[in-house]
């Protein structure tokens, strides 16, 4: 057995040293080692306190994840709090002075452990965080009990909610911590407990924080009012509110016991497990099998981005904002003062919400170099072609970069849905040549949908992954088919938003039965927010090359709106209305009436449309697409489709992504679904081989 807990003997204080890489998790054996260190330090006469300390990079990240996967039960989940708040408490009980020493994080059962300890003290640049809401459940090691003690009902409230670290000076001056360090941790640790000799301070028993119940009362009542219009859709913030409140209106023993049963119905909740499922998916999503991890990566200094436009001028932020200086090229002037205008407004909003100073505004905008040449292009590591989805365009741009760029330099494209592999045949080495699709806007939306061609090198999918990861992005690597995994699969999710409307729903309807949902946006928001004339230059490109973006009936509704003009929010109308320099949405009865003539065109009797039909039919069209992507080897794993969803198009991350949906109701009541509307619709309705072939063996998809 690996010694999880070294213990060590200095100047009368016992230094116990967490040792259970890489990231000192809570695992099995971690509590128990730490509890019985503390003991063994206890019973020695020769030691005065004890210090515990993290080895490697951080003090202790967390519980390890994986070990919710094996509770079956709310027995199970209930039984395992109360034995590590049993654990806790005995720690706690210590009859010589601990001092927790942090360094890295003390996140989730971390910080827990830590405020277990009689005193906590931090390195400079350390973090505490109770980051559990992110996977829908709460603290359930005394987190909502002991941390108010420390901080009071706001601060605790707010990091239970959000999840968000905390950093040195703030935790110090809130309570949480009791010193911050100098540069050596484990020193000034071991000085503070031989200054602490024989005042021991139990946080459970710290009553000034909580001395109000008035005031937490009130605390929780307004945490409740702000979460009802931030927290749509999702119960875990409310429930850790629910139980910091057990602060206020019960004693310790109480407090830890509703805790404890909250947290149990959190971990057996649709939600954690759906966010569980999205922390791993997060995860594998970067591992390629054929692409090792030593595979070599070419780091990027500088980069360029071809097209100034609206995904163009998102992409030079974003790289800016790593950092990185790029040049941004468009064909005039015009064209690059236009999109250098629009970054700046961008920027400037950024600094009028108090989320970037001038000065930073400053740095970063003079990483973003307007040009109309190639000049300098032969200097760069990457470039970015985010020209009009014309692939005639394309391909002379991408043979003029095989001509010009180092043969080193890897040659990208932003394309949504033409051939990668056509753009490198043109640029004369195909293996520099992938797909870099972003999303919009490209500056704050996470996903980078890595397109790999038939001969993209290793290298540069590697390069790709490590690159995301420094825009601050998610990148899933796909295969090269038409419109790739995101825009494909959003095809199928259209259709059936058209075919509704012609039915008999509304727009207004439709995108409310998805937002409510969980989407961020409708299908129709969506299509004003990027634009209908994007959409309609698509399909006659299609057109042009006898196919459609989806099987089945195509409706001619947003072809109508876009031979009027109505492109969406930046003409003032599309789907919806829009006021001069507004973006709330007015419902239209124009595309009613529109919708009506087309249905009546195609011999459709319209009625009543339930919003729980809107969202089953998008849904299972959805997951029965994506069931052939997977089938024909374009998406690794049904989890890198949910994280495409999720960081893409802003798929609800407590349901878990379409294919996790799909999982949660049974496949064989999608396959149900899909055999139902083929009946009801039209044989366009056929269901993913690998569908069946699940459905029938009794497995998922993930």
């Amino acid at each position: 057995m690996p010694e999880l807990i070294r213990y060590e003997v200095r100047d009368r204080v016992a230094v116990l040293t967490v040792d259970n890489p890489p990231v000192n998790a809570l695992g099995p054996g971690v509590p128990e080692a730490i509890e019985a260190a503390v003991a063994r330090g206890c019973a020695d006469a020769g030691i005065d306190a004890i210090v515990l300390i993290g080895s490697g990079s951080t003090f202790i990240a967390g519980a390890d994840i994986r070990i919710f996967a094996t509770i079956k039960n709310r027995e199970q989940s209930l039984e395992r709090s109360e034995s590590i708040h049993a654990r806790l408490m005995r720690i706690e009980d210590a009859t010589k002075p601990t001092v927790a020493a942090i360094h890295g994080t003390a996140l989730g059962g971390g910080l827990e452990v830590a405020m277990s300890f009689h005193y906590r003290v931090m390195a400079p640049d350390a973090k505490v965080g109770q980051p559990e809401v992110l996977l829908g459940i709460i603290p359930g090691a005394g987190g909502t009990q002991r941390l108010p003690r420390l901080c009071g009902a706001a601060m605790a409230i707010d990091m239970c909610t959000a999840g968000k670290p905390v950093a040195a000076q703030q935790a110090l001056a809130a309570g949480i911590v009791d010193q911050i360090t100098g540069p050596s941790l484990r020193d000034d640790a071991i000085a503070f407990a031989q200054s602490k000799v024989g005042a021991i301070r139990k946080t459970r028993e710290r009553s000034e924080r909580i001395a109000s119940r008035d005031a937490g009362i009130a605390a929780c009542a307004a945490a409740r009012a702000a979460l009802a219009k931030t927290a749509r859709g999702v119960k875990a913030p409310f429930t850790a509110v629910d139980a910091i409140e057990g602060a206020f209106t019960l004693d310790f023993e109480g407090g830890s016991l509703r805790e404890r049963e909250l947290f149990a119905d959190c971990v057996m909740s649709h939600e954690s497990r759906a966010l569980r499922h999205m922390f791993f998916a997060d995860r594998e999503a970067a591992k390629v099998p054929d692409v090792p991890k030593d595979t070599p990566v070419t780091k990027i200094e500088r980069a360029a981005v071809i097209g100034a436009g609206t995904m163009g001028g998102g992409i030079a932020m974003a790289y800016a904002n790593a950092g990185i200086p790029v040049l941004l090229k468009d064909v005039d002037d015009a064209a690059v003062l236009k999109g250098m205008a629009t970054i700046r407004k961008n920027y400037e909003s950024t600094v009028a919400k108090g989320k970037m100073t001038a000065e930073a505004m400053a740095r970063t905008l003079s990483l973003i170099t307007p040009t109309t040449a190639y000049d300098g292009f032969e200097h760069v590591d990457i470039v970015v072609e985010a020209a009009f989805e014309d692939m005639n365009l394309k391909k002379q741009i991408f043979a003029d970069l095989g001509r010009i760029t180092r043969p080193s330099s890897i040659l990208a494209s932003n394309t949504s849905t033409l051939d990668i592999d056509e753009f490198a045949k043109a640029s004369g080495r195909p293996r520099q040549v992938i797909g870099h699709h972003f999303f919009s806007p490209a500056n704050v939306m996470k996903l980078l949908e890595i397109v790999r061609g038939k001969e993209t090198s290793k290298e540069a999918i590697a390069t790709s992954l490590a690159l995301a990861k420094r825009l601050g992005k998610v990148g899933v690597v796909v295969g090269n088919c038409f419109a790739f995994v995101a825009n494909r699969m959003l095809a199928y999710y259209m259709r059936e938003a058209l075919l509704l409307l012609e039915e008999g729903a509304t727009v207004p309807q439709i995108d409310n039965a998805m937002t409510e949902f969980g989407m961020p946006v409708g299908p129709f928001g969506m299509q004003d927010i990027a634009g209908i004339d994007v959409g309609w230059r698509i399909r006659q490109f299609l057109k042009s090359i006898g196919k459609t973006r989806a099987e089945g009936p195509q409706s001619a509704v947003p072809d109508r709106l876009y031979e009027m003009g109505r492109y969406g929010q930046k003409t003032g109308a599309g789907w919806y209305k829009y006021e001069a320099g507004s973006r709330n949405r007015i419902h239209d009865p124009l595309v009613d009436q529109i919708a009506a003539e087309e249905a009546a065109t195609r011999g459709i009797t319209r009625r009543a449309v339930k919003d729980e039909e809107i969202i089953a039919r998008i849904m299972t069209a959805l997951a029965n697409e994506g069931a052939r992507v997977l089938e024909e080897g374009y998406a690794t794993r049904a989890s890198d489709i949910d994280a495409v969803y999720c960081y893409g198009f802003g798929y609800p991350r407590h349901v878990g992504g379409p294919m996790f949906y799909a999982d949660a109701i049974g496949l064989p009541t999608v396959l149900a679904r899909v055999k139902q509307y083929r009946e009801q619709c039209g044989d366009y309705w056929q269901p993913a081989a690998l569908l069946e072939k699940l459905a029938a063996e009794g497995k998922s998809f993930n």
